[in-house]
């Protein structure tokens, strides 16, 4: 019997590491039946001679958990070669609820995570109070890609403590077995682990902190103590390391691993304020992979960078009273009002942080603000920033920034590393990048609709890290497809071998390329978010469907919730 797909004479890069090679692809029933060379003709053929045929992304970090429940095609991440997404990471998701508490998820969700509150209220319909039954809506509904959920320790904290939980009170042993026994029911369901945050950055819009923050090591350890109960699943940590200091709280997260011996992944990024410390956390989590504890920092491959412009949620002036009057008008009309000489003075006048839903945003410095332009810059040079711009023309910084929102018809962006360019290079990505122990994330795919658009990460990594630094593509093609499968605990994808599932990328890598972001408007309630397409794609596989063809969707949806057994 012929074959269901068969891809003619690509270049395998099968996500081992190994050097590709020329060779013919079968699929049927979802799976890879054979690689070589003249292989019999299938009921369908894709020719990717001159193609790179690869494994399908696997992405360790997104924030899909609303948007999986009423939206079939998960872009940007299925745009960008993504074929399986965990999601459910940094603490934060909508299960376990209590009936009548839902908007207390959604005003996390919507602080932490930028998601729009109305957006979230329109989308979710709150079948659920566990989080297995939170799993079965996500299970009944059709996708265009896989995805895995972590089970969100606000979400469990706010179910078993109410409002001690906001208050940021410690749990009490009765609390704590609780919150245990509740992960270990998840994932023996089928969840894949459990994420939590200890940065002060997670606060809802008013100003609460996550209740998690200040979680103490025994509940975090009683937790975890679920996931060894349970036989599976992995840890996910968000944390500032710096109470007292990083080595501290390495060492208790390192002791948390240790008590259940699940793997532990935590985010790590090069500060810009403390620059030293991502070199102690590197070395820290290197020790303890040598010890045999299973830790490892997920890095993102460029900078976590702010785009600031009138399409989006912030700008720079998006705290000053004279701006949030005419905030609410279209962008042509806005640019109008914002171009009056009298409009202009007072917005430039007034102060522009105190009233900031995003302070710390608002705070950027003019040093770090860059024109993003078109193909966007993600590695601007120093002397293009807002200041040193503002300097040559003897004008200020903010009149310059002013200029540059209104310019192109407010279509454009102003690009903010946030972290990982403290000396204005890539250094410190290309240095995790160097380390087996590290994991390539922090797409953020589905979260900061206004003003991240980080979901193209696996581009990014293939046409910067690739095509023009010259990182060896079979090791970038590993970094995000065996190994975060692995990471993830997916055993049966993020390798082109035979009986693996065919998840699969046919990529163009000479025309791989990222456009600018642009804005749609197409979430519930009318609600706006980035989108970053990228050229390149020929064609993406889910379960041996295909799913994108150069880009566009097919309208074939074969994905599934993925439930963990390992």
């Amino acid at each position: 019997m012929a074959e269901d797909l068969v891809i003619r004479g690509g270049t395998i890069v099968d996500g081992s590491g190994a050097s590709g090679y020329v060779a013919d692809l079968a699929i049927s029933g979802g799976l890879i039946t054979a690689i070589g060379p003249d292989l019999p003709p299938g009921r369908e053929e894709l020719d990717a001679t001159g193609r790179l045929v690869t494994p399908g992304f696997v992405d360790i970090h997104t924030h899909y958990d609303g948007q999986a429940v009423w939206d079939s095609h998960l872009a940007p991440s299925a745009i960008h070669g993504v074929t399986t997404a965990v999601m459910g990471n940094c603490g934060v998701g909508f299960a376990p609820v209590h009936p009548g508490e839902e908007m207390k998820l959604i005003e996390l969700m919507e602080g932490v995570e930028d998601i729009p509150a109305p957006v979230l209220s329109q989308g979710l319909n709150f079948t659920w109070e566990s989080f297995s039954e939170y799993m079965a809506v996500l299970d009944g509904k059709p996708r265009d890609i896989d995805i895995c959920a972590l089970v969100p320790h606000a979400a469990v904290r706010v179910y078993v403590m109410g409002e001690r939980a906001l208050a940021l009170e410690p749990a009490n042993q009765g609390d704590i077995a609780a919150m245990r026994s509740i992960v270990a029911e998840a994932v023996k369901a089928g969840a894949f682990g459990f994420s939590t945050s200890r940065t002060i950055s997670h606060k809802t819009l008013k100003g609460d902190s996550t209740p998690t923050l200040r979680a103490q090591e025994d509940e975090l350890t009683g937790i975890a103590l679920g996931l060894k109960e349970a036989g599976a699943g992995f840890l996910e940590v968000v944390s500032d390391f710096n109470l007292p200091d990083a080595a501290t709280e390495f060492a208790m997260l390192r002791r948390v691993a240790e008590a259940c011996g699940r793997p532990m992944v935590f985010s790590l990024t090069a500060r810009h304020d403390r620059t030293e410390v991502w070199k102690e956390l590197l070395a820290l989590s290197n020790k303890a992979a040598a010890d045999g504890v299973r830790i490892r920092p997920v890095f993102p491959p460029r900078p976590i960078g702010i785009l600031m412009g009138l399409l989006g949620s912030q700008n720079p002036f998006s705290g000053a009273p004279s701006y949030q009057a005419i905030a609410h008008l279209p962008v042509p009309e806005r640019i109008v009002a914002m171009r009056d000489p009298e409009t202009r003075a007072r917005i430039l006048a007034d102060d522009r942080i105190t009233g900031s839903n995003f302070p710390l945003i608002t705070r950027l410095s003019f040093e770090r603000m860059f024109p993003f332009g078109d193909p966007p810059d993600y590695v601007p040079h120093r002397e293009t920033s807002v200041a040193a711009q503002a300097a040559r023309e003897g004008r200020s910084a903010e009149e310059v920034a002013y200029d540059m929102l209104l310019a192109n018809d407010g279509q454009g962006f102003l690009f903010c590393p946030l972290t990982n360019y403290a000396d204005f290079t890539l250094d410190a990505c290309e240095e995790l990048l160097r380390h087996r122990n590290t994991i390539v994330g922090l797409s953020d795919g589905g979260a900061h609709v206004g003003f991240i658009s980080d979901g193209s990460f696996p581009t990014f990594l293939l046409s910067y890290w690739g095509k023009q630094r010259g990182l060896p593509i079979e090791e970038l093609i590993r970094r995000q497809t065996s190994d975060t499968a692995h990471a993830a605990g997916l055993p049966d994808r993020g390798t082109l071998k035979v009986g693996m599932r065919a998840d699969i990328n046919i990529i163009d890598y000479d025309r791989l390329a990222l456009d600018r972001p642009g804005m749609l408007y197409d979430l519930p309630a009318g609600g706006r978010r980035l989108m970053q397409r990228a050229r390149g794609y020929d064609a993406t596989i889910v379960a041996g469907e295909v799913t994108y063809r150069h880009g566009e969707a097919t309208g074939a949806l074969p994905g599934k919730l993925v439930r963990c057994t390992a």
